[in-house]
């Protein structure tokens, strides 16, 4: 499995197939594991060649509360349920959806790119579907997942381009089909390729894996977006060609291995030497337990706080780890409150580029900032040297 993903409310786990483009459901119970389907049990398997893959390898999506999993593939996004798997009915015919959400109270399915326009604008737009009616409606670009911050009443999604990706914050709408309202704080990542964002339990720390260049790291404290964390996984990028041995290492890290310790601010990475590292936050202190002998593929932890740990053998487990959840919202309902306070809307089709506040773990970016530039070093990030080069242009 390359992938795990467990359902908030109940004892469900998904995992992505890494050698084809299938999802595997299971229940956790007293007696382990137990699977109950594959959704696309017969798929082909992937081809070698990376970029072929890409557009192929399904994302799924639980319903917050109810036994459904949303899954998309290139015939269209399919509904699986305990009763068994069958083409979402309220999905528009012949589209193939790439990103799929879940709103908080599952009335309504965020979908990306947008079945309402033509194909070479649709990635600029989103649907918002709502599953009772079928009923569509446009929303704002964003890409990856859509993923509520554990206070509630707060989102968390991305808009990737090759220079930049930002995570963008957002309100959920109310009735269906309800609509992303994006807010003007956003954190701002050096180029694209990045997985979904992670926040801890109290919503104090937000990680993220990428990039479609090194198996960068970074975590931020939220509501500040500070980074207080910047590593790469493995060696260092060596610049192009690639060196074969490098390649090699790289492709032994998973972009799927963190999880926060329930309760805690100790975030879990899995290794390629098949160990789970703790790094706890707030001391700075880190610790390593070994796991199994092969790469560890993918980290979750479960409704009931236990961890589901997946590695390059084909072995799935469920163990009691370090931290155990509280069942206190109270913190985290404070932090999302903190950001919301501290923030505003964005109008409708506001254009990012002039409207954002930019943070990029050092430095606020209001808008009009970036004009200014002139000047990057080249340990500055790609979005930076770029804009540098574009006004330096300009100006001449």
């Amino acid at each position: 499995m390359e992938r795990l993903l467990c359902h908030r409310r109940l004892p469900l786990i998904a995992g992505v197939n890494g050698s084809r483009p299938a999802v595997h459901v299971w229940e956790h119970g007293s007696g382990g594991l137990r699977q109950l389907g594959v959704v696309d049990a017969g798929g082909e398997p992937y081809p070698a060649e990376a970029w072929k893959r890409q557009a192929l390898v399904p994302e799924p999506a639980w319903h917050p509360s109810a036994a459904r999993l949303v899954v998309t593939g290139p015939a269209g996004p399919h509904l699986w349920t305990p009763e068994g798997t069958a083409p979402l009915p309220a999905s528009r015919p012949g589209h193939a959806y790439r990103f799929v959400a879940f709103s908080p109270d599952g009335r309504t399915l965020w979908a990306s790119p947008s079945a309402l326009f033509d194909p070479e604008s649709a990635g600029e737009r989103s649907d918002a579907i709502d599953l009772a009616t079928g009923e569509l409606r446009p929303g704002p670009r964003w890409d990856t997942a859509v993923v509520e911050h554990p206070g509630g009443g707060l989102l968390a999604t991305m808009v990737s381009d090759q220079g930049a990706t930002h995570i963008l914050f957002a309100r959920p709408g109310a009735d269906p089909p309800a609509g992303l309202t994006l807010l003007r704080d956003a954190i701002i990542l050096d180029v694209d390729g990045y997985e979904t964002p992670v926040f801890s339990d109290d919503g104090r720390f937000l990680a993220v894996r990428g990039n479609a260049y090194v198996q960068s790291l970074d975590v931020f404290t939220f509501p500040a977006m500070r980074r207080v964390l910047s590593t790469t996984l493995g060696e260092p990028y060596p610049g192009y060609p690639y060196p074969p041995e490098w390649l090699a290492e790289q492709q032994r890290w998973s972009a799927h291995n963190i999880a926060f310790a329930p309760g805690t601010g100790t975030l879990l990475v899995g290794t390629a030497r098949g160990g789970i590292l703790g790094i706890d936050l707030d001391t700075e202190q880190v610790a390593e337990e070994e796991h199994s002998s092969a790469p560890i593929s993918a980290l979750a932890i479960t409704s009931t706080g236990r961890l589901v740990v997946a590695d390059r053998a084909g072995q799935v487990t469920v163990t009691q780890h370090r931290g155990r959840r509280t069942g206190d919202s109270r913190p985290a309902r404070a932090v999302a409150a903190r950001f919301r306070a501290a923030t505003v809307e964005l109008p409708e089709g506001a254009d990012l580029a002039e409207h954002l506040i930019r943070h990029d773990g050092e430095r606020v970016w209001v808008p009009g900032d970036l004009g200014d530039v002139t000047a990057a070093a080249e340990t500055d990030p790609t979005w930076l040297r770029l804009q540098a080069a574009i006004n330096t242009a300009q100006r001449r």
